[in-house]
């Protein structure tokens, strides 16, 4: 998805083609339907406007007429709240706690490792990583079953996060292996989306071809 709008529209998202920050920036937009123009960074060379706009030099970035963004939860969050329908976080105020909660520890245990893939040239994620990734996603497994989606019967911001993890895995030489039917089903019930097809890029699809 080099560009969701055909027309030049208000808001431009930086993004990077293999990116999970990226990722799930992309797939809040097309969950909402955004007209939005995407520019593609490719390679360590950043556009020069980026660098201007951003101190922190870094993707995605999000330019809504004179509002610029530059972390991937902050714009997600953003988005929910400027274009509040479809909604993707709960009203009520504890259970919107409860999925901050769950988006941090996502972050902090699952993309801190998935990045160590990010930031090989070669593209590869050590031994130990690997397998700590592993563990970590089948010790949530009964999670991916208490609803259609996790934590919840509707879609929502933690699963705009968790997918972008899941859809890597082939990219990052993890089997999940025989524990992990509810995670496999919920898989399926996120891929098969429109908005999920809808947000991955060229590179991204070719993670599991």
């Amino acid at each position: 998805m080099a560009v969701i709008a055909n027309r030049r529209s208000v808001m431009t998202l930086y993004s990077r083609p293999t990116c999970i920050h990226s990722h799930r920036t992309r797939l809040v937009l097309a969950e909402k339907n955004i007209n939005i123009d995407i520019v593609n960074v490719d390679g360590p060379d950043l556009p020069e406007d980026l660098m201007d706009l951003n101190p922190y030099h870094s993707v995605p970035t999000l330019v809504d007429r004179d509002l610029v963004l530059y972390d991937s939860r902050v714009i997600i969050e953003y988005l929910d709240e400027r274009f509040p329908h479809p909604p993707l976080m709960p009203v009520d105020p504890v259970t919107r706690a409860q999925f901050r909660l769950a988006l941090f520890r996502i972050e902090t245990d699952w993309y801190s490792l998935a990045e160590q893939f990010e930031s090989d040239g070669e593209r590869r994620l050590a031994a130990k990583p690997k397998k700590m990734l592993r563990e970590s996603i089948l010790a949530s497994a009964e999670l991916f079953d208490a609803g259609r989606y996790f934590l919840s019967d509707d879609f929502s911001l933690v699963d705009c996060t968790i997918a972008p993890v899941l859809w890597r895995l082939p990219a990052y030489g993890i089997e999940l292996g025989s524990q992990a039917k509810p995670i496999e089903r919920y898989m399926k019930r996120v891929f098969d989306r429109p908005s999920f097809q809808e947000s991955l890029t060229e590179l991204e699809q070719e993670m599991r071809l």
